[in-house]
Order: C-alpha cells, then sequence, then structure tokens
C-alpha cells in the first residue's frame, strides 16, 4: 500500500459512511486519478502535476476509482461519527442516556427526593474499600447489567426506526411461537434485555470482556449502516455483536451450532447469514483498539454510577493486601519487566502505545 501507483477500487454499493463523490477539491484538482488510455493501471497525479480535469470512466461500469487517502475521512468527522474507532470520541450510550439522567435529577430536585440509600462505600485512614471490577478483568455480573443498560437506552432514545430485514425479528423469527405485533410497538424493559443477555453469556460461558467488545461492534454496527435499534431487531442486533465477539475475543470460539443449541428454533444457515451481513455492514473492520475497550469500559463505569449499579465493594483485607503486595514486587523484577516489555511489542504494535505507567501498591 506504499506504493504510489496502487490505487483502490471503491464500488458504489459498498456500505461506505460518507464516501466522497469525486468532486473538485478547493484548488480546482480532482480526487479521480489519471490513468493512461488504453491501460489498465491508475497513477495517482503527484500535486504539482495535478490537473483540474476528471476522467470519464464510462457510463455503466459503477465503479469509482481513488487513492486510499481519499477514503479516509477527516479527522473531526471521524471522531464525531465514529466512537468505536477513535478513542477520543464520546460514546453514544452515555450520550443517550444523559437526557434520562438530568431529568431523574430535576425531577429529585423539585420533589426534594432524596438520591436514596448511600450504597457506596468510602475508603477513609483506617479501611480501604475496593472492588473486584478491573478494565482488564471486569465483573461479569455488573458488565452485563451495564451492558444492557447501554443497548437499553439506544433503543429508548433512538433517532427514528431505521433497520434491515436481515435483523428484522418479523421477517426472521427467534422462535417458532407467533409474536403478537403488540410486542413490537412497545420499547422492551431493561429487565428483559439483562434477561436475553445474559442467557447467552451463562449458557455459552462468555467473558465480561466479550460483552463490552460486543457493545463496540453493535455501535459500529449503528454508525456505519446508519440503522437505528428498536423493538422489532435489538434480538438478532445484540445477537449478532454476540456472536461476533465470542468469535474475536476468545481463544475457543463458541460456534454458531451452539447457538441453535442455546436458540432452540433458529437455524445455523440463519445465523451464518447473518453473521456475514454483520460483517458486510462492519466493513470487516473487527479491530478494537485497547484505547476504545479502555473508554467503553470506563464510560460504562460511569452509565453504573449515574443509575446506582452497585458494584461489590469489600474492605482491604490483610490477605488481598499481601497478594497487591507481591504483584507490586513482581512487577519491579527485572526479569518481569523484560517480559512485558516484549508481551508489549507484540500486543500493542499497532495500538500506537507510547507506555504503559504502572503505580506500585504501598501497604503501610
Amino acid at each position: 500500500m506504499g506504493n504510489t501507483l496502487t490505487c483502490c477500487l471503491s464500488p458504489d454499493a459498498s456500505p461506505r459512511r460518507g464516501r466522497r463523490s469525486g468532486a473538485a477539491g478547493p484548488d480546482g484538482a480532482s480526487e479521480v486519478c489519471g490513468a493512461a488510455a488504453g491501460d489498465a493501471v491508475a497513477v495517482a497525479p503527484s500535486p504539482a502535476a495535478a490537473e483540474p480535469a476528471e476522467l470519464d470512466l464510462g457510463v455503466g461500469e459503477g465503479h469509482h476509482l481513488q487513492h486510499i487517502s481519499d477514503r479516509e475521512m477527516p479527522e473531526d468527522l471521524a471522531l464525531e461519527s465514529n466512537p468505536s474507532d477513535h478513542p477520543r470520541a464520546s460514546t453514544i450510550f452515555l450520550s443517550k442516556s444523559q437526557t434520562d439522567v438530568r431529568e431523574k435529577r430535576k425531577s429529585n430536585h423539585l420533589n426534594h427526593v432524596s438520591p436514596g440509600q448511600l450504597t457506596k462505600k468510602y475508603s477513609s485512614c483506617s479501611t480501604i474499600f475496593l472492588d473486584d471490577s478491573t478494565v482488564s478483568q471486569p465483573n461479569l455480573r455488573t458488565t452485563i447489567k451495564c451492558v444492557t443498560l447501554a443497548i437499553y437506552y439506544h433503543i429508548k432514545n433512538r433517532d427514528a426506526n431505521r433497520s434491515l430485514d436481515i435483523f428484522d425479528e418479523r421477517s426472521h423469527p427467534l422462535t417458532r411461537e407467533k409474536v403478537p405485533e403488540e410486542y413490537f410497538k412497545h420499547d422492551p424493559e431493561h429487565k428483559l434485555i439483562y434477561r436475553f443477555v445474559r442467557t447467552l453469556f451463562s449458557a455459552a460461558q462468555l467473558t465480561a470482556e466479550c460483552a463490552i467488545v460486543t457493545l463496540v461492534y453493535l455501535e459500529r454496527l449503528l454508525t456505519y449502516a446508519e440503522i437505528d435499534i428498536c423493538p422489532t431487531n435489538w434480538k438478532r442486533i445484540v445477537l449478532g455483536a454476540i456472536l461476533l465477539a465470542s468469535k474475536v475475543w476468545d481463544d475457543q470460539a463458541v460456534w454458531n451450532v451452539d447457538y441453535c443449541q442455546i436458540l432452540k428454533d433458529i437455524t445455523v444457515e440463519d445465523m451464518n447469514e447473518m453473521e456475514r451481513h454483520f460483517l458486510e455492514l462492519l466493513q470487516f473492520n473487527i479491530n478494537v483498539p485497547a484505547s476504545v475497550y479502555a473508554k467503553y469500559y470506563f464510560d460504562l463505569r460511569s452509565l453504573a454510577d449515574d443509575n446506582d449499579v452497585v458494584f461489590m465493594f469489600a474492605p482491604l483485607n490483610k490477605e488481598r493486601a499481601q497478594n497487591l503486595e507481591a504483584i507490586s514486587r513482581l512487577c519491579d523484577d527485572n526479569d518481569y519487566k523484560d517480559i512485558c516489555r516484549a508481551a508489549m511489542r507484540r500486543s500493542f504494535s499497532a495500538d500506537n502505545v507510547i507506555g504503559i505507567q504502572r503505580s506500585n501498591a504501598i501497604i503501610s
């Protein structure tokens, strides 16, 4: 791809978000690469030799030739529209939840309603409280509850009802029992979404990290395909995201036929077709950078705090303190540092990781 003579072929039918049409830029130069007559190889012109002219590729060909750099989106637009790709872009679910959070706080203030029991514990000079959820090892139950809460806000505060037939449960039902039409007219409650996701994760023995990646793929699908998650399609979209996340994240992934054992009435052919469409709509972009994963984890923690989802806090006891001290000493070991450096070079080479700071656990 580093060759300046290389061009990329971009079909019109590709579900590309925000693809430019090939109009002339501000300096009058065309974005379409020039090509020699009768030659199949397109050559990218240098900036000095650019001519304000477009090449007629012929009527009915249906293809638009452009260099790969022309397909990249401007940084400001990319940050605004692709939170699942860029660590600095705000997650969609957190912004959608803020409307309900503000209304709840305003209502409580006007009605002089207390925020409820103070279930969150705070550390003091004599006692340190820690929860059992970290960015590398999230708590499964709490993470699933937060992810399903994010999906709930996606459905409740959706912009429209844009959908695709492959995800429509009326066209591709997950059960043989006839679902009443009234079911698709009302938004599902959070408890219903939680039970559906918890059943899949429990039966397939999936991890909490897989739940976070599921949410990343779900928001990426909504952004790339420009659709909404609504009562008619939420189950199939969530199922497709879980299916893909489990295959990408887990070394021993759950097969499509295994999901057919969990959801008795769905066929493996339907699962295969849905997975294929899901990947095509994602443009086969299944990469989740470490920075994006961390952003989703901490935004889920913020969502939990706004909605009174309690993490299990426990006081720091002697045994756990000794474990933290042992880990701290291990991090100071030179041999361990060499192993970590080698692992980081292999694992984070694509993420532009400048450095990872570690703080020692101090036990007094």
